[in-house]
């Protein structure tokens, strides 16, 4: 058995999703358990650059994960033959330029979500991809979160029957800035500078939907600004112009009905910060991030209306929970893996930026329908 190294050059893992989730708890997990065990019986082994404009911050990174390579130097990062991926966990504005400039150096290219702000440049960017015989992908983490996994399970095997209905709630508390630190950047409430939960959320929803419940055809959306003014990382108070909350109705191929709440204005009381129910005709299930609970038509319960008297039925009790029959590891890592595969086997790989391209699709659906008032019709993409 050999090793090979794969270079990887890493920009915005200053911020709290590139860190966390695709440093951290993926391209560091991934080396430090010894790589990636390949089809030939080798081993690959992530080898990062991280780039970033703060050149401390990016140092200091470095040195806590046993990193030996960073830079400020964008240009020359692209420059290095040996570096095969570049990844973009940045700002959404400032991502379609540098996937551009990171294609025409020739190398393969794995973002974030959202890929654009706006379908035009989402689809522009996934043709440039194409075109250019790069592999590319964006992240599509939500599916391979174990709850969401195990409601793929009930639904394979046949446990719904005919699925009538979704209901999402999404959402916490993002505190004001001022008397408690926001746990989200402050450009994520600034429309001009391509925030907004609707762009944000939207793009979720869309592969959610799509790869669990059916295709999205036409959304209803209202968003909503409820806190208009935050307290930024400095202590100074702006404007927030960009939308805290959407509520959105989906129609879905085969008379599926899905709702979705997505909120930054939101006080927690179900059971995880985001919930789905799917009610079908032989059975019901609600899963969190992790955990899923399922009502089989046999063991539903027959509730009686009686708002005279204090209701004492304990709703909870009547739902049994899936158990882990399996491990499930970091959702993130786990697409970091296949996408690795992807570059040095050619594996299938199906999350690309075509792919995310819908996403935007229905997140740019989303905010026209809340300004004409009306539904929207989502056709088929051409990219």
């Amino acid at each position: 058995m050999s090793t090979r190294k794969i270079g990887i050059i890493m920009h915005g893992v200053t911020g709290r999703m590139g860190l966390n989730q695709h440093l951290e708890r993926s391209i560091v997990a991934l080396r430090d358990q010894g790589g990636i065990l390949l089809k030939n019986g080798d081993r690959l082994i992530p080898d990062p650059i991280l780039v970033g404009r703060n050149a401390d911050k990016v140092e200091a990174l470095a040195k806590r994960f046993g990193i030996e390579r960073w830079t400020t130097d964008m240009d020359a990062a692209l420059a290095n033959k040996d570096d095969e991926i570049f990844f973009d966990a940045g700002s959404t504005e400032m991502r379609a330029g540098l996937l551009k400039k990171a294609i025409a150096a020739g190398k393969h290219v794995y973002c974030e979500k959202p890929t654009a702000t706006t379908l035009d440049v989402a689809i522009d960017i996934a043709r440039v991809a194409t075109e250019a015989g790069v592999k590319n992908g964006a992240v599509q983490d939500k599916l391979f979160l174990p709850g969401l996994r195990k409601l793929a399970m009930l639904r394979d095997s046949g446990f719904f029957g005919k699925i009538l209905s979704v209901r999402g709630e999404f959402g916490y508390w993002v505190f004001e800035g001022d008397w408690q630190e926001a746990q989200r950047p402050s450009w994520n409430y600034r429309e001009e500078d391509g925030g907004g939960i609707i762009i944000d959320m939207l793009c979720h929803w869309r592969y959610v939907l799509d790869n669990l419940f059916g295709k999205v055809k036409s959304v209803s959306c209202l968003g909503a600004t409820h806190v208009p003014s935050r307290v930024d990382e400095g202590g100074t108070p702006y404007a927030a112009t960009a939308d805290d909350a959407a509520y959105a109705t989906f129609e879905l191929e085969d008379g599926v009905i899905a709702t979705i709440n997505s909120s930054w204005c939101v006080r927690v009381r179900r059971d995880d910060l985001v919930t789905f129910q799917v009610d079908g005709t032989h059975g019901s299930a609600v899963a969190g991030l992790t955990k899923c609970y399922t009502q089989h038509r046999v063991n539903t319960p027959r509730p009686v209306w009686n708002p005279d008297q204090p209701q004492t039925h304990e709703f909870y009790q009547d739902w049994e929970e899936v158990p882990d029959n399996q491990s499930y590891d970091n959702g993130f890592k786990i697409q970091w893996e296949y996408f690795l595969r992807h570059v040095v086997e050619d594996a299938p790989y199906r999350w690309t930026l075509a792919e995310a391209a819908k996403g935007v699709q229905l997140a740019e659906a989303g905010l026209e329908s809340w300004k004409e008032r009306r539904w929207v019709d989502l056709p088929e993409l051409d990219c």
